[in-house]
């Protein structure tokens, strides 16, 4: 008998599986439904566990959260009384089984005498990495799968600086975790039982509170929101999510009072019935915001996915219309508002930084510079964003001001260690304000005023998706080809520099001079033109795709909108003729 069939069968039988997971089983026929559950277990990555909820070892279930939470708890255990003490944080969204998941965790927690502090409702994903950090706690959960499809659910795990689990770290609990190879005898311990004797502390207002403040706190111009925020006219969806009330409270305290919420997506919907599929960056996501936007004459739409740590964003053009803007021009708008205010303000330290994502735009390392603000550039992933963070307050070198990804994740401040949409909602609300009341401009005038100082930058992205072995086998071709051939020029422009972060080796291309990469090693080619821009090709870390990310530098918006084209259209045409061979 395979592993496979004895996985089934112990799934399917042992009275250890709940009625409902045995009868959800042995309804299935297909033989390669049952392989597909069983041939493997749900991968824990670095961040944690993303997947299908279904019965099955390969797929979200509660049965797969307690093996990964012994394993957690076993690592806590590893800290001795105090470790036990300090405790975990537990936080959880929208999505099916959130709050089952997250109750199933507290309790295999408190099994092992680990305090546990769990939110009493769906709270965004940057509160509890503020949790953890506020509470010094050891280590911090929350139960998402961000803007992945409604069939979805995940589990992310993080440490005591409130970022995502640092490899080693992760490392060690995937260790635990695969030391048990038996899927029985994790009981959790009775939810009386667990907050009679303290293990289970629920948590709620007192920690919104203080998160709230320091949100607040990080205000440039606090006069100004409380005296004519109300001018500002916002449409905001939280998507069924957990930003609803604490997006609204943040804006509402500061002195936005014109905030009106999409009624159809307000309130927490786990099958995320108006939208195909909850991702901000996605057009038809702001679909009934534009709507709204129309009736209300509204100036700003905002959106936040489920966990509520990656805003998107929509602007009223002067036509009327509403454009939704790119993650990499949200980032540069917020990068070019917070350095310039703090610049006139004074209060712009001269060892300032800024930290991006290679895929990010370049655009705003030519922002930086010219308000002599470092940059740091990281591999993509926020938790690198994070890391780097810790890493320069740890080294006590810099002065983080901003990080961003182009994939809509943003941070500002000290006090929260991920993307957080809470801080990236208000910060977006006051530049608005402030350009339209004290320099009467629109964000549209402001993003042309900076391509007219430092050039158009556009950029873009394509992935193909590439499921199953020969899936795989197809994206180790595509990057082999890639590593195996001196590429000089793209569409007709010049390559000034290749770097391959998986040998961790960077080559000068007019000189041939190469230079060792810091940067962890990652399986990323990115190649930087001479006139400015990038491609970057790199397999997704979380989903069966690749994906290629485009950037161009022109003196006009016609300019970059024709070589963009161009650009894609010749790489695209590469790769089909690489998975032809």
């Amino acid at each position: 008998m395979s592993i496979i069939e004895d996985r089934y069968r112990l799934w399917s039988e042992n009275p250890y599986f709940e009625e409902e997971i045995r009868q959800e089983l042995s309804q299935i026929t297909d033989p390669q439904e049952i392989e597909d559950r069983f041939y493997t277990d749900l991968e824990f990555g670095t961040g944690g566990l993303r997947g299908i909820i279904a019965a099955g070892t390969n797929r979200m279930n509660k049965y797969v959260i307690r093996k990964v939470t012994q394993g957690l708890a076993e690592c806590v255990c590893d800290h001795g009384e105090e470790g036990k003490q300090r405790g975990v944080v537990i936080a959880y969204d929208s999505r099916r089984y959130s709050p089952e998941f997250a109750l199933e965790a507290a309790l295999v927690l408190a099994k092992n005498n680990i305090k546990v502090y769990l939110f009493d409702a769906l709270r965004p994903t940057p509160e509890l990495s503020f949790a953890v950090r506020h509470l010094h706690a050891l280590a911090g959960i929350v139960v998402t799968a961000s803007h992945n499809p409604k069939t979805y659910n995940g589990y992310k795990v993080y440490w005591d600086d409130g970022g995502q689990v640092p490899p080693v770290k992760a490392d060690q609990i995937l260790a635990r975790i695969n030391a048990r190879e038996s899927w029985l005898g994790i009981e959790p311990m009775p939810l009386e039982e667990a907050k009679s004797c303290g293990l289970l502390q629920i948590i709620g207002e007192e920690i919104d509170q203080p998160y709230l403040a320091r949100v607040q706190e990080l205000a440039l111009h606090p006069d100004l929101d409380a005296e004519k925020g109300k001018e500002l006219k916002i449409v905001y969806t939280p998507l069924h999510g957990a930003g609803n009330v604490l997006v609204r409270r943040a804006l509402s305290e500061l002195g936005f009072s014109s905030v009106n919420v999409v009624l159809e997506q307000e309130l927490p919907d786990p099958d995320f019935t108006t939208v195909p599929y909850p991702n901000p960056e996605i057009p038809a996501t702001f679909e009934l915001a534009r709507k709204y936007g129309y009736e209300m004459n509204a100036d700003l739409l905002l959106a936040t996915d489920p966990d509520a740590d990656r805003l998107g964003v929509a602007l009223r053009t002067p036509q009327g219309d509403y454009i939704q803007l790119t993650g990499n021009q949200i980032g540069v708008l917020l990068t070019y508002y917070i350095l310039s205010q703090k610049k006139a303000l004074g209060t712009l330290p001269e060892n300032s930084t800024i930290i991006k994502t290679v895929a990010s735009t370049d655009l705003a390392d030519d922002v930086a510079r010219y308000f002599n603000v470092h940059v740091e550039n990281v591999l993509t992933g926020f938790k690198f964003i994070a890391e780097k963070e810790r890493e320069m307050e740890e080294a006590g070198w810099g002065t983080f001001q901003f990080g961003f990804e182009e994939s809509y994740g943003y941070l500002a401040g000290d006090f929260v260690r991920d993307k957080d949409a809470v801080i990236a909602s208000v910060l977006l609300a006051e530049a608005a304000l402030y350009y339209q009341q004290v320099e009467g401009r629109s964000f549209f005038d402001v993003l042309e005023s900076i391509y007219q100082q430092f050039g158009y930058f556009l950029e873009d992205q394509e992935s193909l998706a590439l499921e199953g072995k020969r899936g795989k086998e197809e994206m180790a071709l595509i990057m082999n080809s890639f590593r195996q051939e001196e590429i000089l020029e793209l569409s007709g422009m010049p390559i000034k520099r290749f770097d391959d972060y998986e040998h961790r080796l960077s080559k000068d291309l007019s000189t041939g001079q190469t230079y060792p990469l810091k940067l962890p090693r990652s399986n990323v080619l990115r190649y930087s033109f001479t006139a400015g821009g990038f491609v970057m090709v790199r397999p997704s870390g979380t989903e069966p795709k690749i994906k290629f990310y485009f950037s161009v530098k022109a003196d006009t918006l016609a300019d970059a909108t024709d070589r963009l084209r161009k650009l894609k259209e010749e790489l695209m045409h590469r790769i089909t003729q690489i998975r032809s061979v």
